[in-house]
C-alpha cells in the first residue's frame, strides 16, 4: 500500500495554523513553519504543489486565502493526496458555501468532525459530501441524536445510500463539448481541441445498475461492427469513481451504480484538428488621423439545420476611440470602453449564414509623439449549438436495470459551446 499522510493542515494566507490534524504521531506542527519557509523559498519559480525539507514531504494547494497541505514521512502517492485536498476543498464548500478563513474558524468544530472521518491514520476514506452530511450534521441539536451512519459508509457503494425513493424515476444526460480554439494573424489554426463531458442527473430509486453505450470505434471494432465514419476516438477519458473500469478495460462497457443528484460521469478530449464553427473576418481602416472604421463579418461554418444561440463576438478597439456610430446586419452591438472593445450579439446564427457589422470611431487629433505601441487583443466568440456535438459523439444506448424492475426514462440532449475560442486578426 502507498504510504500515508502523518498530518492534514489548513494554514492562513501568512502561514498560521487554523486547523491541523494529527493522523500518526510523527511530525508536530513546528512543520507548518517549515513548510511555509519552503513556499516563501520557492517563490518566483513556477508553482510546484510538492516540497521536500528534512524527511518530510509537504503536498499542497491553495484555495481563496487557506492552504491545505499534508505532510509526510512516508513515500507518498502524491497524485492521490493532491485529489484528496481538492475533494476536501469540494466537502468544505458543500458545508459551508465557500472556504474560506472566515468559514473555518466559524466551523472548527465540524471541519474536525469532516477531517476525522475523511481520513484514518493517514489514508483516505469517504470524500462524498452528500454521504457525510447524512451523518455529520451542522445543526448542534440534530447532532445530540446518536445517529448510525448511513450504509454507505459500510457499503462497497460509498457513494450512494440505500432506500433513496422517488414517485417518477429519471435520468438527464447532458453530452457536453467545449471547442477551444486559437487562430493567428494569418489566418491560420495554431491550437485546436475538443473537451467533453456527460454531465448526468439521476432520480431513481434504489440501487439501480446503469449501462451506457457510446460511438467509441475501439467498442464497435471489438463487436466486430463496422463503423463508416461514425466512430469516434477518445482521448485522456477519466470517469467517475462510480464506473467499474476493469469492465470498460476489458469491453468498453460504462457500466455503473449512479450517485443520487447530479455529476460528471466521464470527462474526454479530442486533440483533432476542428474547423472553426464561427468564422470572424476583421478589417480596419483609417480614414484620417481622427476616424477609424471596422468592418466584421461573422460566417456559420456548420450544417443548415444546426442554429447557434446566444452568440456574442468582443471586437478589439483602440483604447482611446469614442463615438461609436455601428451598423450590423444581424442582431446588436454595445461599447463596451472598460473593456476597449465592441460587442456584438446574435441572439440566433443559423448554418451556412453570413452577417455583417460596420463601425465607425472617433479618435483624438492629437497624440503623444512617443505613444506606447497599441495593444493587440484577440477577437473572442461566444456560442452555444445545441442538438449539435462537433466531435460526432453519440449515445447509442443507456439501459437501467433495477431488481424492483421499475421503467425508468433516460434524456439525452447534446449541446456544443464556445471554449477558449479566440481570432488574432486584428
Amino acid at each position: 500500500m502507498a504510504g500515508a499522510a502523518s498530518a492534514l493542515f489548513l494554514l492562513d494566507i501568512k502561514g498560521r495554523v487554523l486547523v491541523w490534524r494529527d493522523y500518526r504521531g510523527d511530525v508536530s506542527s513546528v512543520q507548518a513553519e517549515r513548510f511555509f519557509t519552503k513556499l516563501i523559498e520557492k517563490e518566483g519559480d513556477p508553482q510546484d504543489p510538492v516540497a521536500y525539507d528534512n524527511g518530510v514531504t509537504y503536498m499542497f494547494i491553495q484555495h481563496n486565502n487557506v492552504y491545505l497541505m499534508t505532510a509526510s514521512r512516508q513515500n507518498c502517492n502524491a497524485a492521490s493526496l493532491l485529489l484528496f485536498l481538492h475533494r476536501v476543498v469540494d466537502v468544505f464548500k458543500h458545508y459551508f458555501e465557500e472556504l474560506e478563513e472566515e468559514s473555518l474558524r466559524d466551523n472548527f468544530v465540524v471541519v474536525y468532525e469532516l477531517l476525522d472521518e475523511m481520513m484514518d491514520f493517514g489514508y483516505p476514506q469517504y470524500t462524498e459530501a452528500k454521504i457525510l452530511s447524512e451523518f455529520i450534521k451542522t445543526d448542534a441539536y440534530r447532532m445530540e441524536v446518536t445517529q448510525r451512519p448511513p450504509m454507505a459508509v459500510t457499503n462497497a457503494v460509498s457513494w450512494r445510500s440505500e432506500g433513496i425513493r422517488y414517485k417518477k424515476n429519471e435520468v438527464f444526460l447532458d453530452v457536453v463539448e467545449s471547442v477551444n480554439i486559437l487562430v493567428n494573424s494569418n489566418g491560420q489554426i495554431v491550437r485546436s481541441d475538443v473537451v467533453g463531458a456527460l454531465k448526468m442527473r439521476t432520480y431513481l430509486s434504489g440501487m439501480p445498475e446503469c449501462k451506457l453505450g457510446l460511438n467509441d470505434r475501439m467498442l464497435l471494432e471489438a463487436q466486430g461492427r463496422t463503423t463508416k465514419g461514425k466512430a469516434i476516438d477518445l482521448d485522456d477519458i477519466k470517469f467517475h469513481q462510480c464506473v467499474r473500469l476493469a469492465r470498460f478495460e476489458n469491453d468498453r462497457t460504462i457500466s455503473f451504480i449512479p450517485p443520487d443528484g447530479a455529476f460528471d460521469l466521464m470527462t474526454y478530449r479530442l486533440g483533432t484538428q476542428v474547423k472553426p464553427l464561427i468564422w470572424v473576418e476583421a478589417q480596419v481602416e483609417r480614414h484620417s488621423r481622427s476616424r477609424m472604421e471596422i468592418v466584421v463579418k461573422a460566417r456559420s461554418q456548420f450544417k443548415e439545420r444546426s442554429t447557434a444561440t446566444n452568440v456574442e463576438i468582443e471586437l478589439p478597439v483602440a483604447t482611446d476611440a469614442t463615438n461609436p456610430n455601428v451598423r450590423t446586419s444581424m442582431g446588436s452591438s454595445t461599447y463596451a470602453p472598460e473593456k476597449d472593445a465592441l460587442i456584438w450579439k446574435i441572439k440566433s446564427f443559423p448554418g451556412g449564414k453570413e452577417y455583417m457589422l460596420r463601425a465607425e470611431f472617433t479618435l483624438p487629433s492629437i497624440t503623444a509623439e512617443e505613444s506606447a505601441p497599441e495593444r493587440k487583443a484577440p477577437i473572442r466568440v461566444k456560442f452555444e449549438i445545441p442538438y449539435f456535438t462537433v466531435s460526432g459523439m453519440q449515445v447509442r444506448y443507456l439501459k437501467i436495470i433495477e431488481k424492483s424492475g421499475y421503467q425508468a426514462l433516460p434524456w439525452v440532449r447534446y449541446i456544443t459551446m464556445a471554449g477558449e475560442y479566440e481570432l488574432r486578426l486584428i
